[in-house]
């Protein structure tokens, strides 16, 4: 793969999906602020973006099952049970059979209307392709539309980039739809959309690359948390590039401004990113996170201010 190769891939006007990780605020008296929530799943809605709820962005991997459960009830609230959104299974730290485990996840997120995406468990590091694939598509089984994640390590220790096979094999389950990659390698993800393009065309990509947010001129869709940041200017973008508008690459330029800021080193203190910039928009009620979630430094606030005044949005 050269240079060369790689302009050959740039997909000019093509529409693009985009999925904003929803981000989890929390008030001033440290618990859920509910309806500020429900407000930002509406406004993403809105602006044409589908929902992601009970991911790493909305700190799955420290909500109980309760939680979990409260969770997918705000979402449907909000946005109504015609509107689909995805949400996470999580599997990490439950005893029990991995199959069983995400199934029962995976049916309390279809009975509320959502779309399962599978996070990856540790215990199945160390396994080969062929029983990552079996297992994956005995999870998949029955279901009518699932998605998958590549989750490098620098977001959680339960993450693995797969092999080509077992990428290959990931690819041949029908009831898999699609697959987040995240390995904020942008060669890496290019491997993955030239062998969806020569195995499986429908299959989708959703980039998770924050810092790479361009990777849709290749063919990636995307599923982000940077897009929870502000959900309206990564649809006016998505619409410029479709419509061929120059003006996009001022606003994609902005928006990785916004991603390089708030994903650097340590990258899961994202989050408290993304609450302080939330928070400085007006959009909800502080800019606390999550009691076990990782913190930014005070100056971060500054940071962040540069990035919405770039974008207008104060």
């Amino acid at each position: 793969m050269n240079i060369e190769s790689i302009q050959q891939r740039r997909k000019l006007r093509r529409t693009v999906q985009g999925i904003a990780a929803a981000l989890l605020p929390y008030g001033t008296d440290g618990r859920v602020a509910v309806a500020p929530f429900q407000r930002h799943l509406a406004a993403t809605h809105r602006a044409g973006l589908i929902n992601a709820v009970n991911m790493d962005t909305g700190y799955v991997n420290y909500l109980s099952d309760m939680g979990k459960r409260n969770v997918l009830d705000w979402t449907c609230e909000a946005l109504g049970k015609d509107v689909p959104f995805v949400a996470g299974a999580y599997i990490e730290g439950h005893d029990g059979d991995v199959v069983s485990l995400y199934r029962e996840q995976m049916d309390a997120i279809v009975s509320a209307g959502g779309i399962p995406i599978l996070f990856q468990t540790a215990r199945l590091h160390g396994k080969t392709s062929i029983e990552k694939v079996s297992t994956y598509q005995a999870v998949c089984r029955g279901y009518s539309h699932v998605l998958g994640f590549e989750l490098g390590r620098m977001f959680a220790p339960n993450g693995e980039i797969f092999d080509a096979d077992t990428v290959r094999g990931l690819m041949e389950i029908p009831e898999l739809k699609g697959i987040k990659h995240s390995s904020l390698d942008r060669i890496v993800e290019l491997e993955r959309l030239a062998l969806r393009d020569s195995l499986r065309p429908e299959f989708r990509i959703y980039t998770g690359n924050d810092l790479g947010i361009n990777m849709i001129e290749y063919g990636s869709d995307y599923l982000l948390g940077l897009a929870t940041f502000t959900p309206e200017k990564f649809a006016e973008r998505d619409r410029l590039w479709a419509a061929g508008d120059a003006a996009y690459y001022a606003l994609s330029d902005a928006l990785q401004f916004l991603g390089n800021v708030a994903f650097r080193e340590p990258v899961p203190a994202y989050k408290h990113s993304a609450a302080a910039f939330l928070h400085l928009t007006g959009r909800i009620p502080s800019m606390r996170t999550h009691p076990k979630s990782p913190e930014r430094p005070p100056w971060d606030q500054e940071m962040l201010r540069l990035c919405a005044q770039r974008l207008s949005l104060v």
